[in-house]
């Protein structure tokens, strides 16, 4: 690790310097090293408060850096910092930017069209469907999904864009060495993030905890990260509404899926819609409204074509809201046995999906 970063590191360990704090001692020192070990009067002279700089002065007593450098090494995390050319652009953009980065898998200054997905972590089969269908569409079409690696709509992004061998970024509230990965249940998939070219991330140093109080700044990352974010089911009260904010404060776009006016899950992004946030229903009117005009032709080239006169009776009846076979075999006037193999065959096609109890969807 270069010597300069093993002090961008140890600084980082100390509590109370944040991004702003932070941005005050990189413009102030010629060296990161020369920060760490400054006297009371310099920290002051960087215009650190006296109370932080005392503290600050205590703090790095306990540190050792190069020892902390090499945890990070065995954990093989790497480390960027604002001050870097590789640091994420759009990131770099917004008010607060972390001041460093830690990592792994693959980072890019210049991420080709990355879009945050998040949403309720307790969704309905609603939500499921249309965060894999929409997710999965937007991946095919070389969109980056960024989300939070939480339990719920953020998982089943990762998870989708990863079926379809598509690009995603997770972004944590808590350090990225394995045993504080949150939540635990979501370590391999973390994993399968990483392996497969993706990339794994956070601003807070080895062996943090997952503070409840570090998953509002986790998002201001979700969003920095991402030309727009999509809201897919969320409570009144939800992690992802913080998240659709902070993208408004960015002069980022925000994008919410309608539900129904009943449910609690659709509070948020109806909500979000009546303040301005645009509407969606597929994929296409994401890439629309960012003019992504070439995934929007690639989308439109996507569309299903029958194989054979079944599928052609079958195809007009089917949509993105489930059906029933009983319904499918009074409407199509063919035989069971016929509409059975035939959604079989459609199913290993990639054109239909069961979602249990022989209720079908169409897949794209």
């Amino acid at each position: 690790m270069p010597s300069d970063l093993i002090f961008w590191n140890a600084i980082a360990k100390i509590n109370k310097i944040g991004p702003k704090r932070f941005k005050k001692l990189y413009n102030h020192f010629p060296t990161m090293e020369a920060a760490f070990h400054a006297s009371h009067t310099e920290l002051l002279q960087a215009q650190i408060e006296e109370k932080i700089a005392s503290e600050f002065i205590l703090k790095r007593s306990e540190i050792n850096p190069e020892k902390e450098a090499e945890i990070l090494e065995k954990e093989n995390i790497k480390i960027i910092t604002v001050k870097n050319d590789n640091y994420p652009r759009l990131l770099a953009e917004i008010y607060t930017p972390p001041a460093l980065l830690y990592y792994k898998g693959q980072i890019s200054s210049n991420e080709e069209f990355p879009i945050a997905v998040v949403g309720t972590r307790k969704f309905t089969s609603y939500g499921k469907q249309v965060t894999e269908e929409i997710t999965r569409e937007l991946a095919k079409n070389g969109i980056t999904v960024v989300s939070g690696l939480a339990l719920g709509i953020d998982a089943l992004a990762h998870n989708a864009t990863l079926d379809v061998n598509g690009r995603t970024i997770a972004v944590l509230g808590s350090s990225i060495d394995f045993s504080n990965i949150y939540p635990a249940h979501n370590r391999y998939l973390s994993q399968k993030i990483i392996d497969s070219g993706g990339l794994v991330l956070s601003e807070y140093p080895i062996g943090t905890l997952p503070l409840k109080q570090n998953f509002p700044a986790r998002n201001r990352i979700v969003s920095g990260l991402s030309l727009g974010t999509l809201v897919i089911e969320a409570p009144e009260a939800s992690g992802a509404l913080i998240t659709a904010r902070h993208a408004l404060d960015q002069n980022r776009e925000v994008f919410a899926v309608p539900g129904n006016i009943n449910a609690r899950t659709s509070i948020g992004p109806n909500n979000l819609i009546k303040m301005g946030a645009k509407a969606i229903t597929c994929a296409s009117d994401i890439l629309e409204t960012l003019d992504l005009t070439q995934a929007t032709d690639f989308i439109e080239n996507q569309k299903i074509v029958p194989d054979s006169p079944e599928e052609e009776a079958l195809l007009p009846l089917l949509s993105r809201e489930p059906v029933h076979i009983d319904e499918l075999t009074r409407s199509s006037k063919l035989p069971v046995s016929s509409i059975t193999s035939t959604l079989t065959m459609m199913e290993m096609k990639g054109k239909v999906k069961n979602l249990g109890h022989m209720n079908y969807v169409l897949a794209r």
